[in-house]
């Protein structure tokens, strides 16, 4: 069993002053694999203070500077590719086959693309007769989920580095092992003292304090919505800024004509892979009422291939919920969602889950009132709702009748259908006819999704204060 008790500071490892230990449960198994002192309150103080003491430097560093600093961070993950999924798949439960590919790549191109982005960005320009400048919005506490640990890190540390903005981390204390080795990396990559800072905590302690901090300028939170409303309510107080990525319920509307099988295929992927711990999972299937039943058979052969099983199992497609309180929520959806009028679709066979760990059975839903539970609040777990709609404006008025706006997508016999509909659907990033994400693209929520975006040139931008300098006509 592996027991940290130190902590990245100032570019230095030095031991955490924090008196509660932190437990790491292996999710397929429910056992501790290891322990993480958590920081004390004078640990968050000299994390912001050698942030603040690396402002001016990295401030002064060239762009070109910071993008070879990005790179070189990149080169280390990626050297790291197989410790990185080891960690990840033990400390979440995502299948160890997945994690290269999902948790640790995607991590690597996310700071490549902000060391590519960092070409584009305009720092400086002229309007009239005034010099419009970007310049570092200052220290910046980063607060990080549990669900992609690294990947949601890597969109928070790398446009901050980019922008010139050293960065105090607080991952979340459900998965903390990655960030010790994403700390180890950034000091052999040669970041200067202060630029990178690791805390260790809950969110309630060192989470706060990160928050309340005087030296922080701004906190950039990934999380759920509860968590952005309080992280707002804490930073108004001083006006600091906030730029929140929370939660989901995101549509995948399926138009007649639309490629039904293609549809079926990716949505389902989404609430499958990571267990549907993804704020991206398309977890509401909408189709026209003359393909629901093609629909509902798609749905359960296509879910019925995955394999659920323990994150070290070769053949397994689907982990564990990475806690014990998660399948608790899951169940209470699972539970709740027949008493509201959901009919099961596809169920997997509960009692070929695993006896240990934090498993729930990855259910499909039929809903005919998408105004239940399970078709309105974000379950986070392996579970669809596929629901029925009339006719075009009905399709847009159920994907915009909840209280998110984070993804979507769109299925259409051509693209120009499909562009129809997802210009009036809300949500910060859809997809038409199956299109790649695009790590380049700005991605954000509308709504209770949150604000501010992030990746590429946007996600710089948004880690930056615009100046203007008024000089005199010539």
């Amino acid at each position: 069993m592996d027991h940290r008790a130190d902590t990245y500071l100032d570019g230095k490892w030095v031991e955490s002053t924090g008196e509660d230990v932190i437990a790491v449960l292996d999710p397929s198994t429910g056992h501790c694999i290891a322990t993480v002192r958590e920081c004390g309150a004078d640990d968050v103080d000299a994390a912001v203070s050698a942030a603040q003491r690396a402002r001016p430097v990295l401030r002064a560093m060239p762009v070109a500077e910071r993008a070879a600093l990005l790179e070189r961070i990149a080169d280390g993950l990626e050297q790291r590719e197989e410790l990185l999924a080891d960690t990840i798949s033990r400390e979440m439960g995502m299948p160890r086959k997945h994690c290269a590919s999902y948790q640790v790549q995607t991590a690597v191109r996310t700071f490549r693309n902000s060391a590519r982005a960092l070409a584009d960005v305009e720092f400086s320009g002229i309007l009239g007769h005034s010099v419009v400048r970007r310049e570092p919005v200052g220290v910046v506490a980063a607060i990080t989920p549990w669900n992609f640990p690294l990947l949601q890190t890597a969109a928070k540390i790398s446009p901050a580095l980019a922008a010139g903005c050293p960065v105090v981390l607080k991952p979340s204390e459900i998965t903390p092992l990655d960030a010790y080795v994403l700390a180890e990396v950034v000091d052999e990559a040669g970041a200067p003292p202060g630029v990178f800072n690791l805390v260790q905590g809950n969110g309630l302690t060192v989470g706060e304090h990160v928050v309340r901090h005087p030296g922080t300028t701004m906190i950039s939170l990934t999380g759920s919505t509860r968590a952005g409303r309080r992280v707002s309510e804490v930073a108004a107080a001083a006006v600091k800024r906030v730029s929140l990525e929370l939660g989901g319920k995101s549509a995948s509307v399926v138009l007649p004509g639309g490629d039904l099988e293609a549809a079926v295929a990716g949505s389902v992927r989404t609430v499958m892979i990571n267990s549907g711990q993804a704020c991206t999972a398309l977890a509401r299937l909408l189709v026209p009422f003359q393909d629901l039943a093609e629909a509902e058979r798609l749905v359960a052969e296509t879910m019925a291939a995955y394999v659920v099983g323990p994150a070290s199992d070769p053949d397994a497609d689907v982990g564990p919920l990475a806690s014990s309180a998660q399948r608790h929520r899951v169940n209470e959806h699972l539970e709740r969602a027949p008493v509201d009028g959901a009919r099961v679709i596809w169920a997997y066979p509960p009692d070929t889950l695993p006896k240990n760990g934090f498993f729930v059975p990855p259910t499909a839903f039929a809903v005919n009132d998408p105004r239940i539970a399970v078709a309105q609040q974000e379950v986070f777990g392996p579970v669809l709702s596929v629901i029925p709609y009339t006719d075009e404006e009905h399709a847009v008025s159920i994907a915009n009748g909840t209280e998110y706006g984070l993804t979507a997508a769109v299925w259409a016999d051509g693209d120009e259908p499909a562009m129809r509909v997802a210009d009036r659907i809300d949500a910060g990033s859809i997809a038409v006819n199956g299109a790649p994400f695009n790590g380049l693209a700005p991605f954000g929520g509308m709504k209770q999704s949150g604000h501010g975006r992030e990746l590429g040139v946007h996600g710089i931008m948004e880690f930056t204060e615009v100046k203007s300098i008024q000089r005199r006509p010539m």
